[in-house]
C-alpha cells in the first residue's frame, strides 16, 4: 500500500506544485512587470520555496519507504517444539450422566477437558472415548482448535456397545503414540470406573513398562445417583433393572486407585469444585520436556529505520528554512569590485 502511495502521491504532489507555481507566475505578470514586482517583494525568494518542496518530498519519499517497511539480507532462524504426548480417555457409559456431579459426570469432565485444553502450549494432545469398546476421538496432535471441537461432539451415544472397557482405552491409547520420538507420555483415564470389563490394572502395568505414566480421574461419589433416561431431548425417568428397581452408579475408586498405582500415576475423585485435572497437570509438568518438533526457515531483516530517521530529518531541515530572503546574506558580497 506504501509503494502504491509512492507511485501514486507523490507524482501528484509535483504536478500540483508545479501547477501553483505556474499559476503565481501567472498573476504576477497579469500584476504587474518583473522589475516593478522585484521592488514591491524585495525580500520574497524565488528558489527557496522550491528547495523546500524538494526537501519536503524527498521526506514524504522516505517516509513512504520506511512505512513500507523494505526487507533485505536473511537470518536464519530455527523454531523449537519441547512438550509432552498426552493422551486423554473418556468414559462415555450411560452411568457418566448421573448427576452427582453438576449438571452430569460427563459433562463435568468435558468442562474440564476444555479447561486443560485452554492451558496447553506446546505440548501434543489426543483424546479416545471409549465405553464397551474404545474409539480414537481424536489423533495425537497440537491442533488445540480442533481439540475443542471434537470435544463438542461427545456424547453418550458416539460409542453404540455399552460398558467400560478401561483396559482397552489404555490399550488403544498406547498404539496412538509415536514411541520414534523421545518425547515424555501420558495417559489420563475419566471415568465411574463402573463395571469394568477387562483387565485394566494389566494394561496400566504393561504401559507403565514402556515408560508411560497412566493417570485415573474418578468422576461420581461413593453413594452413588441413578442414571436419567432421556427422550428427545427431555428425562422421562431412570434407568431400572430387570426387576424393574431403579439402578444406582457409584464410582469405583478403588479399582481407579489400582490402576493409578500400576501406571505409577495419581488418582484424583473429580467434585463440583475441582475435576481433578489441575492437579494431575502439576504432575504431567513435572515429566521431562523434550523437543519433538524443530523448523529451520529463513527471514528478512526489516529495515525502516533508515528511512525514518532520514525523513525526520529532512522536515526538521524543511522547517527552518525560510520563503524569505536573509538579509544577512544580502549584505555579503561576494563579487563585489572596489573602484
Amino acid at each position: 500500500m506504501a509503494l502504491w502511495a509512492l507511485a501514486i502521491v507523490i507524482p501528484l504532489i509535483v504536478l500540483v506544485f508545479l501547477f501553483i507555481q505556474n499559476w503565481k507566475k501567472r498573476k504576477l505578470k497579469q500584476f504587474s512587470s518583473n522589475d516593478i514586482v522585484k521592488r514591491l517583494m524585495p525580500n520574497v525568494a524565488k528558489k527557496l520555496p522550491v528547495l523546500k518542496f524538494v526537501l519536503y518530498s524527498l521526506a514524504m519519499i522516505s517516509l513512504l519507504l520506511g512505512i513500507a517497511n523494505l526487507q533485505y539480507g536473511t537470518k536464519l532462524e530455527e523454531v523449537k517444539r519441547e512438550g509432552v504426548d498426552l493422551m486423554i480417555a473418556l468414559d462415555v457409559s450411560n452411568s457418566m450422566l448421573a448427576e452427582d456431579l453438576s449438571p452430569n459426570r460427563l459433562e463435568r469432565a468435558k468442562r474440564a477437558i476444555y479447561q486443560l485444553i485452554e492451558k496447553l502450549h506446546n505440548d501434543r494432545l489426543g483424546m479416545i472415548v471409549f465405553a464397551g469398546e474404545a474409539y480414537v476421538q481424536l489423533p495425537i496432535t497440537t491442533d488445540y482448535s480442533s481439540a475443542k471441537l471434537f470435544l463438542e461432539t461427545i456424547g453418550t451415544d458416539i460409542v453404540p456397545t455399552q460398558g467400560t472397557a478401561i483396559g482397552s482405552a489404555i490399550d488403544l491409547a498406547m498404539q496412538s503414540f509415536d514411541f520414534e520420538n523421545a518425547t515424555s507420555k501420558a495417559i489420563i483415564v475419566i471415568t465411574d470406573g463402573e463395571n469394568h470389563e477387562d483387565d485394566a490394572v494389566q494394561s496400566s502395568a504393561a504401559a507403565a513398562e514402556m515408560e508411560v505414566t497412566v493417570h485415573t480421574i474418578g468422576m461420581g461419589s461413593e453413594n452413588g445417583a441413578p442414571i436419567p433416561v432421556y427422550r428427545n431431548g427431555k428425562q422421562v425417568g431412570f434407568r431400572t433393572d430387570n426387576s424393574q428397581n431403579t439402578v444406582v452408579s457409584k464410582l469405583d475408586e478403588n479399582m481407579l486407585k489400582q490402576i493409578a498405582a500400576a501406571g505409577e500415576g495419581t488418582y484424583v475423585r473429580a467434585t463440583n469444585a475441582n475435576a481433578g485435572l489441575g492437579i494431575i497437570m502439576n504432575e504431567i509438568n513435572k515429566m521431562e520436556k523434550k523437543e519433538f518438533d524443530s523448523k529451520s526457515y529463513r527471514d528478512y531483516e526489516d529495515r525502516f529505520q533508515p528511512f525514518l530517521i532520514i525523513a525526520l530529518l529532512l522536515l526538521i531541515v524543511e522547517f527552518f528554512i525560510s520563503n524569505r530572503k536573509s538579509s544577512k546574506l544580502d549584505k555579503i558580497n561576494l563579487f563585489d569590485v572596489k573602484k
